[in-house]
């Protein structure tokens, strides 16, 4: 008799999706270890071995007006999260270059703040408007709320794809954030597609959610369109109200994991925040489904170290383009 993973599978290899009941029965199913090569399974058959490495810098940092609950950078908490109206444009472009060397083939400017005021939309169009003459990098921003003029204007100077967490499920999403919504995040999303730019976007697990929060968020992902999911896990930092999260178990993120894939099987699934705090352990997560990585460090904690994830990487068999290319 097929189990639930030879119905999942013959569902995706015809090229139908996966619907809400059976990707939670696929959370609760008890076989880890057959879920996780499942997934890296799918994973293969439709994107291939091809890994999708990325840098942020922090182009501007803290002093944000909103409270989001899981962030060090907002002004209403004392994290001690560093504070600065716009990165060196020196060192950002040797950074960028820095980066280029190593593979890495996508680069985003990251902005502190609801929203763009025109000092750092002017600060983040010259950035790139360098970062682009200078590197063959992949120009990608993420920077709060954007409307038509912000987008226009930063695709006048580069931009490619626009990146926009939704952090959690619409139903979940007050539980996280009050002085913004899940609608405008959305919004955001649709607008930049609308203007031609690719989709960034995805969310943290381990901020008291359910699993069936969790698929709701990999399911909304799906129906925005988004092909590059940013998958985090949750750092809980001291002096933010999540301080006090319970760390979550390797074995839950995986299989978190293996599920967003089996949603989103043609998307990439970008390993970003959080993977740090699993050690040589994180890797795992490249074997049950995920097929990219923020690499470097984030926005204020520390990632792995850049030449280790990218040996660590090539070890499971992925190739990065960036360094194909190159020959």
């Amino acid at each position: 008799m097929p189990t639930l993973l030879d119905e999942t599978e013959r569902t995706l290899l015809a090229g139908r999706n996966i619907g809400r009941e059976t990707a939670l029965a696929l959370a609760d199913y008890t076989d880890k270890a057959a879920l996780y090569d499942l997934a890296n399974g799918i994973r293969r058959h439709f994107m291939g071995d091809r890994f999708d490495a990325c840098a942020i810098i922090n182009a501007k940092s803290g002093g944000c007006t909103e409270d989001c609950r899981f962030c060090a950078q907002s002004a209403r908490y004392a994290a001690g999260a560093p504070v600065y109206p716009f990165v060196d444009e020196a060192q950002a472009l040797r950074m960028a270059c820095d980066f280029e060397a190593h593979g890495v083939e996508r680069i985003g400017l990251v902005t502190s703040g609801r929203t763009l005021t025109e000092r750092t939309l002017a600060s983040l169009e010259g950035l790139f408007s360098k970062i682009a003459r200078e590197t063959r990098l992949y120009l990608c921003a993420s920077a709060g709320l954007l409307n038509e003029e912000h987008i226009t204007r930063l695709i006048a100077a580069g931009l490619k794809r626009c990146h926009c967490n939704l952090e959690a499920c619409q139903r979940y999403f007050p539980q996280v954030c009050t002085t913004h919504t899940w609608e405008e995040k959305a919004a955001t999303l649709k607008l930049a597609r609308a203007h031609g730019l690719a989709l960034c976007s995805g969310g943290i697990i381990g901020m008291g959610e359910s699993i069936a929060d969790r698929i709701d968020l990999a399911l909304e992902l799906r129906e925005l369109g988004v092909m590059s999911i940013a998958f985090n896990v949750l750092t809980p930092i001291p002096g933010t109200p999540f301080e006090h999260m319970r760390p979550l178990p390797l074995d839950e993120v995986l299989t978190a994991l293996a599920v967003f894939r089996l949603v989103n099987p043609r998307a990439v699934l970008r390993m970003c925040g959080g993977r740090q705090q699993f050690g040589s352990d994180q890797y795992r997560c490249f074997t049950a489904g995920a097929n990219g990585a923020i690499v470097g460090n984030y926005l204020t904690t520390n990632g792995s170290e850049l030449t280790e994830d990218m040996a660590r990487i090539r070890g499971l068999g992925f190739t990065l383009p960036g360094e194909r290319d190159r020959g």
